[in-house]
């Protein structure tokens, strides 16, 4: 069975979940996480500050919440000829929520962390381990995803797993035949460099990332 914790929660809401106000561009907002009472899953709140700091004393508590920005977006259909980049690879993954994919999407999180599309809000340890909440810098999208813990014999494996994704749009490609094995162009040889370079930066310990204001961000051991 699929571990329920790792689910991709969509972009803000336009409108305060409390007061159904609609938001307006650079306005600060509280987006709250939710244990979902009919899922093993997770639900996304977006409020004004308004809205939030009224609510009432019995209201249901967050699994996690901070402050952010609204800012409306929208984002084009890719065509599927078109190779995906690795955050949608990750949203996909998130959403098919497939055990083996478990390390790969972990993974794919540290690496657009580090090139500052992603910034964990929160983690928090549960009996099924450490969970981490990313939101995406510019759509807002929530990716709640279980730090794996991934040993340090299995690393190499995982690196070889997301480069291979990274060049087939997320999919596992179909075995080939010797006879049918075409030699790589220098561009894509390049390619694969470039992939497995940063798949490896990914997996080795963060002793302390900086974000873009100045903050240290730590991880838990």
């Amino acid at each position: 069975m699929a571990f329920g914790d790792n689910w991709h929660l969509r972009s803000r809401a336009r409108e305060c979940t409390a007061t159904e106000t609609p938001f307006t561009n650079g306005q600060q907002i509280i987006t709250a996480i939710f244990p979902d009472p009919e899922s093993s899953g997770y639900l996304r709140k977006d409020f004004s500050l308004d809205g939030w700091s009224g609510r009432a004393d019995d209201a249901p508590k967050p699994f996690s919440f901070w402050k952010t920005t609204f800012t409306s977006t929208a984002t084009a259909e890719k065509p599927a000829t078109e190779k995906l980049s690795a955050e949608e690879i990750l949203r996909r993954l998130i959403e098919e929520d497939e055990d083996h994919t478990e390390n790969t999407r972990y993974i794919l999180a540290v690496m657009l962390e580090r090139q500052k599309l992603l910034r964990e809000t929160d983690n928090q340890r549960t009996p099924n381990g450490i969970i981490r909440v990313y939101e995406h810098k510019k759509t807002g999208e929530v990716m709640i995803v279980r730090d794996p813990d991934i040993p340090l014999a299995e690393i190499e494996k995982v690196q070889e797993e997301v480069v291979v994704l990274l060049e087939n749009n997320g999919r596992v490609p179909e075995p080939e035949h010797p006879q049918d094995v075409v030699a790589e162009s220098p561009q894509e040889e390049a390619s694969a460099e470039t992939a497995t370079d940063e798949a490896e930066e990914a997996a080795l310990p963060d002793e302390s990332d900086e974000d873009e204001d100045g903050e240290t961000e730590k991880r838990d051991s």
